[in-house]
């Protein structure tokens, strides 16, 4: 007996709004239309309503890591601490340079946000529980998150300051260099569920998380969406210390509040891609008897994925802007093209197993891939070794002082 179903229970709660817009007398077009709006409203608000609690949950969880408390003032323990910075933002003045570009200087917030709650739209909360399952959901990721460069690129162009200008560059530099692993590390996951949907490739983890079958895509693909959000240790899109405020120079108010909006859901958005893409998404145990579960499970591994990224942003310091796009060129790119190459094989010679397979059937399979990632992982280790060791005989060998030079 099937427990309590929460697709049932929200598809049955849209039939009853849609007969409800049918007997207000629109027509069936304008009902499909205040449908998908309604929907819209319903994943924004839930982006943005996630933003009210991870704002302060993560400023403490900061505070407690470097010994300090964090927000502690406003309400209880600080938890009201976001209110007032919400009212500053809203109040404060909203000023335009006179010789910007103001179409897209007013754009560009907007866009910011708008490419990341987007991607919200082919996340599954649950299954059948998601704004649409596309078949080309892993693609449409990749098309969506791309607006976010633009946005950046925009608003440093479109302010006329140099200094805005210098950081747009570095967007330019840093993101779209950072999106060639990434998506490269996108395509094991698609390649192993043998779809790019993104309920699919939750489904086709049914038999075992991609993370234990791919744990190399799912590094590489956590450490590059990282960078794409541009927090610590990449956060070199602002690098106040050295470029000012960085591309957001020229912003104030609501629109300066935008940009912070959509990097704040972006972070926690990449830890919802890769619980679903690598540690099963909706899926768990009993899920299948209680699909209600499902919920609470992608939210448990989301924010697990979160305290990572909030603990990685604490401790790590900020990149050179030389050393991190060396890091992806020299490291990063080369490492998922190898790693591409192998799974493909791997997973080609050892046949993609049946949806029913037995546990005995699957063994084999998942000791070939974990076992190409564990040689691929020691190769990649060694090779490190034997390149730093090179460097640090060469930088040894440049501190040597020269002789002295004696006379006859």
């Amino acid at each position: 007996m099937n427990g309590f179903d929460i697709s049932n229970l929200f598809l049955s709660i849209g039939q009853v709004w849609t007969e409800w817009l049918l007997q207000l007398g629109l027509s069936a077009g304008w009902v499909s239309f205040v449908n998908k709006l309604a929907g819209a409203v319903l994943v924004t608000a839930f982006a943005v309503g996630t933003v009210v609690f991870t704002i302060v949950g993560e400023r403490k969880l900061i505070g407690r890591i470097q010994d300090r408390l964090g927000p502690n003032r406003v309400g209880p323990f600080g938890l009201l601490q976001t209110v007032p910075d919400v009212l500053k933002l809203l109040t404060k003045e909203i000023i335009t340079p006179a010789n910007a570009d103001k179409v897209l200087y007013s754009i560009a917030p907007m866009l910011a946000v708008a490419s990341v709650i987007l991607i919200w739209g082919v996340v599954p909360f649950a299954n059948g529980v998601m704004g649409v399952d596309l078949d080309i959901g892993a693609l449409y990721f990749v098309a969506v998150s791309s607006f976010g460069t633009l946005a950046i690129l925009l608003a440093g162009w479109s302010s006329n300051n140099k200094y805005a200008l210098v950081s747009a560059f570095r967007v330019v530099a840093q993101l779209i260099s950072y999106e060639v692993p990434l998506v490269l590390s996108l395509l094991v996951p698609v390649l192993l569920a043998g779809t790019m949907s993104m309920n699919g490739i939750v489904q086709a983890q049914a038999q075992g998380w991609f993370v234990i079958l791919a744990p190399i895509s799912m590094l590489i693909f956590f450490i590059s969406s990282t960078a794409e959000v541009g927090r610590s240790p990449f956060d070199l899109l602002e690098a106040d210390s050295e470029i000012v405020a960085g591309y957001n120079i020229e912003y104030s108010g609501m629109r300066f509040a935008m940009f912070f909006l959509g990097e704040w859901i972006h972070a926690f958005t990449i830890c919802g891609l890769t619980a679903t893409l690598f540690f099963g998404g909706w899926r768990g145990p009993f899920v299948d008897q209680v699909p209600a579960l499902g919920v609470i499970y992608f939210l448990v591994k989301m924010f697990a994925i979160y305290f990572v990224h909030i603990w990685i942003r604490t401790t790590m310091p900020r990149l050179r802007i030389d050393h991190l796009l060396d890091f992806n060129w020299k490291f990063l790119v080369p490492l998922s093209l190898v790693n591409l190459i192998v799974m493909s094989l791997a997973a080609r010679l050892t046949g993609m197993p049946r949806a029913d397979a037995a546990l005995g059937e699957l063994l084999p399979y998942w000791g070939v891939l974990l076992g190409v990632n564990v040689v691929l992982a020691a190769v990649t280790l060694y090779v490190l070794g034997v390149v730093g060791s090179r460097i640090r005989r060469r930088q040894e060998a440049a501190r040597e002082p020269e002789p002295a030079v004696t006379g006859p």
